[in-house]
């Protein structure tokens, strides 16, 4: 059985590629190249890399990036917009778990929910954090978005209204938080590249600040800094608050 973010991108490269969300690509890319030191001779692992926005934005900027994503219909449009720009890019389909590399890369990227946190267990979130760290060398640079915590519990009695006895909560459109597991539930209605009507059931996972820190430093990270998110505008100036819907995390491996 497809999980629902396997429905969703079954069909909607081009879609996503006119989002709101997807629009910040130039500013991220400003962001992660100053955090890299714009160290072109690094090899960079895009996880989640979708149909390429920041792979290929860097590639063009100079830099050694491999693409990586579970579905080949985002990847198809990831090779496809490579190809109009003669660039020579590695895109692989590997599911984000179970990644094939071993000390390979000197930084990994994994942007706009790439992946992480959209499992359907906190131990499959796990164990895509713990294969992207084996993929990196030591020294390496783990940067990546996800949601926040904060965000859906400072209005979680606005958004949802009262908890019940489980600690979950209902939205009036229909959507679900549930205070025990962080895991929002709701319904996403999109117009596919094919021009039909579709409808998934996500299921999403929000991270506190403190949980994100104590996985990372599990997993052997020797400095772990979060900060806030601002659509095209990643900086280290912004301090994370309950305001921002997606933290983006800076970790460096032991």
């Amino acid at each position: 059985m497809k999980q629902w973010y396997e429905k969703l991108w079954e069909n909607f490269g081009k879609g996503y590629d006119q989002e709101p969300f997807t629009q910040g690509t130039i500013g991220e890319c400003d962001f992660l190249e100053k955090e890299l030191n714009y160290d072109r001779s690094l090899e960079i692992i895009d996880v989640g890399c979708g149909t390429g926005r920041h792979t290929i934005e860097l590639t063009k900027r100079g830099y050694s990036v491999t693409g990586i994503d579970l579905s080949e219909a985002q990847l198809r449009r990831a090779k496809e917009k490579a190809k109009e720009q003669n660039l020579q890019i590695e895109f692989f389909r590997h599911d984000a778990r179970d990644l094939p590399f071993d000390h390979q890369f000197d930084a990994a990227i994994m942007l706009c929910e790439g992946a992480f946190p959209l499992m359907e267990t906190d131990e499959m979130n796990f164990q895509i954090l713990r294969s992207v760290t084996k993929a990196l060398k030591r020294g390496g640079k783990f940067i990546f978005t996800t949601l926040n915590g904060l965000y859906p519990l400072v209005r979680f009695k606005a958004l949802y209204g009262k908890p019940g006895a489980q600690g979950e909560g209902e939205a009036a459109a229909g959507g679900s938080f549930d205070l025990l597991t962080m895991r929002e539930r709701s319904i996403l209605d999109f117009i596919d590249d094919d021009g039909r009507q579709q409808r998934v059931e996500v299921e999403e996972r929000y991270y506190l600040p403190s949980e994100i820190t104590w996985l990372l430093k599990s997993l052997g990270y020797r400095r772990v800094e979060i900060f806030g998110v601002t659509l095209g505008a990643f900086s280290r100036d912004e301090p994370l608050t309950p305001d921002h819907f997606e933290m983006l995390v800076v970790a460096e491996k032991e």
